[in-house]
């Protein structure tokens, strides 16, 4: 593999590994996210959703397989979910997990944790899932994928960080995104629950995977911008361990960042 690490001059928290392509970048992700997921019984593995993670999983999945993870004391919980959505609709974050991950791992089910996209009472269900992350003593290591706009989970830009999981309003600029995945633009859920920029930041490490070109502009942003609101994303500077796998698309445009 052809990876390079990028290190910042004052930022020595943030380490940034640009990959030649996108099975690099899934393989180098895996074996982050599978070396620290060795180190820990009971790890607690915070999960995201998205097109850039896939690939990582299908690394953790060879890495089971090969008996080399073993996911039968591993508490999940993932970043976010639509709302209002059904486990079993297809595009709900419940049905691409069991397709993408968990059917293919010995995780116990009683173990995986989403966000309610169906709860009667989304504000209390949104108190129940920080509380139960709280109790744990919060996520040994949270997968992020970022949005064009640079937010993480569905921490939306906006004038003021949210700490803990949350009802979000989608913006117009991610319904768009993720209209791929729907029939039509229509029939995304203009609402979401998420996991909230404090609940991230207190996990205690963190892998942000990214690919392609419409990714290269939140990236820069991300790494070589103000912390502010309006990048959510950025705020992942003040993390004291973060690692973001990039391809050479996503990672095209930083400027500050070195190789090593």
């Amino acid at each position: 593999m052809n990876i390079k690490l990028l290190t910042h001059p004052t930022m020595k928290n943030v380490r940034v590994f640009v990959c030649e392509n996108y099975d690099e970048l899934s393989e180098k992700a895996a074996a982050i996210v599978g070396g620290a997921m060795q180190q820990k019984d009971g790890f607690i593995l915070g999960l995201a959703t998205g097109s850039s993670p896939v690939g990582l999983y299908q690394g953790l999945i060879k890495q089971y397989e090969e008996g080399v993870l073993d996911f039968s004391k591993v508490k999940s919980y993932n970043l976010d979910e639509y709302y209002p959505i059904a486990p079993e609709n297809d595009q709900s974050y419940v049905y691409f997990m069991n397709k993408n991950l968990f059917d293919h791992v010995n995780i116990d089910k009683a173990n995986v944790h989403l966000p309610d996209g169906n709860a009667a009472d989304v504000e209390k269900a949104c108190s129940d899932y920080e509380k139960e992350i709280s109790d744990l003593g919060g996520v040994d290591l949270q997968v992020l994928g970022i949005g064009s706009n640079g937010h993480i989970g569905f921490n939306e830009p906006c004038d003021e960080f949210v700490g803990p999981t949350h009802v979000v309003t989608l913006t117009e600029n991610t319904i768009k995104d993720n209209s791929r995945f729907f029939a039509s633009a229509d029939l995304v859920p203009r609402k979401a629950v998420s996991m909230g920029i404090g609940t991230i930041m207190n996990a205690k490490q963190i892998v942000l995977v990214a690919n392609g070109k419409n990714k290269a502009d939140a990236i820069k942003a991300a790494l070589e911008g103000p912390v502010v609101p309006g990048v959510p994303a950025s705020v992942l500077q003040f993390h004291k361990n973060v690692t973001f796998v990039l391809d050479k698309d996503a990672a095209s445009k930083l400027e500050i960042f070195k190789e090593n």
